[in-house]
């Protein structure tokens, strides 16, 4: 902007620059395309610009350039047609307008004398310079032939989109953590290589190396303790057995010998007595937790037990009796019992109940509600039904039903009701409706509808027939 400018003034500019300026610019060469307006009840509705020299198709089909519902026209007629290079403007008898032409403006109808005529059509040639109107009916197409527009550039993505992952890539910080990575690792890689170890001496040969090895002091001996091989059977029993540490240092026979002799030599002696005092351990032991005798005869030589068919044991009458305060193994006699009493499992229900000293209780007394009935009165229709009575009468158990349903929450409930049903010409129940209602409750009133919805009739033909169904219900007492 220039100095001194006043606000609200444009800046100066050198003669002829604006001139210059367009002169510059790339105008686009070749063949004029048409440019067409189509307007509608004077409004202009589509303004389009044929970018590529093609004929210009109008009608009511779809796949038409331009679609406009004119009955007097073909589904698609070819109002420009391209010919060769030429376009020509095709027109019918009830089309109208001016076109102008490098012999002047001249009307359409005027043009019919002078133009060459295609099956029911006329056909003029235009020029480059040529424009004009033609109007069908409230339909009105302007057109005139103009410099192609500019080729648009292919749109391009900008380059901070466009880039790919190596343009994103902070190179210098790669390379540095590259050189670092070689670094450290090839450090630790050059430790436990064996490059930097010293080489073996070009001397020493295989020979020299088994000298060295025969010249290793060898380890001194050890000394083991001597093994008495006079009594093997008695250490077999004495290991077999358990050895439980007997009272009043026992145990001492195995740490040294009477004599003063070494650990491990026992004489046979020695050796059944302490498998005898540690069976009768044993015993102590097992008559102490409640067993009685016969148990030291289930237990065979050195404290084995022999194997029991546990299926035979459980089919036996053998069993446990709570006769004492402890848990002890019955002498043959029936199952479990408690309590002293007698007889087996079966006779835990045989007893006789109630043994208190209060009476049984009283015989028992069914009650029932009321009972309703349900009659079905004359129905009535608009077209006669054939099994219309037969129908309804097997609707009377759901009838019963849905008053017993409220005579369960209401005993004192009774009335009538009128159910309206409308019947399809197939005989099915398009709807049924409560018309009347007297003494009944809502929900029993549309419990019965719902019964009569569900009904199939015969076919009345024709539109149907609509169904008036009275339906009476009293209270019959109770049973």
């Amino acid at each position: 902007m220039s100095q001194g400018m006043q606000p609200g003034q444009t800046p100066s500019m050198r003669p002829g620059q604006m001139t210059a300026v367009m002169r510059a610019m790339s105008v686009q060469t070749g063949p004029k395309v048409l440019r067409i307006g189509l307007v509608q009840n004077g409004r202009v509705l589509e303004e389009r610009i044929i970018k590529q020299r093609t004929t210009v198709t109008v009608g009511s089909n779809e796949k038409s350039m331009f679609v406009i519902p004119a009955p007097s026209l073909p589904p698609s007629f070819k109002l420009f047609e391209l010919i060769g290079s030429d376009y020509y403007l095709n027109f019918l008898d009830g089309m109208n307008g001016r076109v102008a032409l490098t012999s002047g403006i001249t009307d359409l109808a005027a043009l019919r004398g002078q133009a060459k005529k295609v099956g029911n059509a006329y056909q003029i040639r235009l020029s480059e310079d040529a424009r004009g109107k033609v109007v069908l009916g409230d339909t009105t197409f302007l057109f005139q032939f103009v410099a192609p527009p500019p080729v648009q550039p292919r749109p391009q993505l900008p380059l901070s989109v466009k880039g790919g992952v190596a343009n994103q890539i902070d190179w210098t910080l790669t390379i540095i953590a590259a050189f670092s990575f070689m670094l450290h690792f090839g450090f630790v890689g050059a430790m436990y290589s064996d490059w930097m170890d010293p080489p073996v001496a070009e001397g020493v040969s295989v020979s020299g190396l088994v000298d060295m090895m025969k010249n290793i002091p060898t380890p001194p001996p050890t000394e083991t303790a001597p093994v008495d091989t006079a009594a093997p059977t008695t250490t077999a029993v004495a290991t077999s057995a358990p050895q439980p540490k007997p009272a009043g240092g026992a145990g001492g026979a195995h740490a040294s010998a009477p004599g003063g002799g070494k650990s491990g030599s026992v004489s046979d002696a020695k050796a059944a007595a302490l498998t005898q005092q540690a069976e009768a351990m044993q015993m102590q032991l097992l008559a102490a937790l409640g067993g009685q005798s016969s148990v030291s005869g289930a237990l065979g030589r050195n404290g084995e037990i022999p194997p029991v068919d546990l299926s035979a044991a459980a089919a036996s009458g053998a069993g446990v009796s709570g006769t004492g305060g402890d848990l002890r193994t019955g002498s043959g006699g029936g199952p479990v019992q408690g309590g002293g009493g007698k007889g087996g499992l079966s006779g835990i229900g045989g007893g006789t109940q109630g043994s208190g000293t209060g009476q049984g209780a009283g015989a028992e007394t069914k009650t029932a509600g009321p009972v309703g009935n349900a009659s079905v009165g004359g129905t009535s229709a608009t077209v006669p039904v054939s099994d219309a009575d037969r129908v309804i009468a097997g609707l009377r158990p759901r009838f019963r039903a849905c008053y017993q349903t409220g005579l369960n929450s209401d005993p004192s409930m009774s009335g009538k009701v009128t159910i309206t049903a409308k019947v399809g010409p197939n005989g099915e129940v398009s709807s049924a409706d409560v018309s009347s209602n007297s003494g009944l409750s809502a929900g029993v009133a549309q419990c019965i509808a719902r019964a009569v919805r569900n009904a199939q009739f015969s076919a009345p033909g024709g539109s149907g027939s609509t169904l008036s169904i009275p339906v009476t219900f009293v209270q019959q007492g109770a049973k």
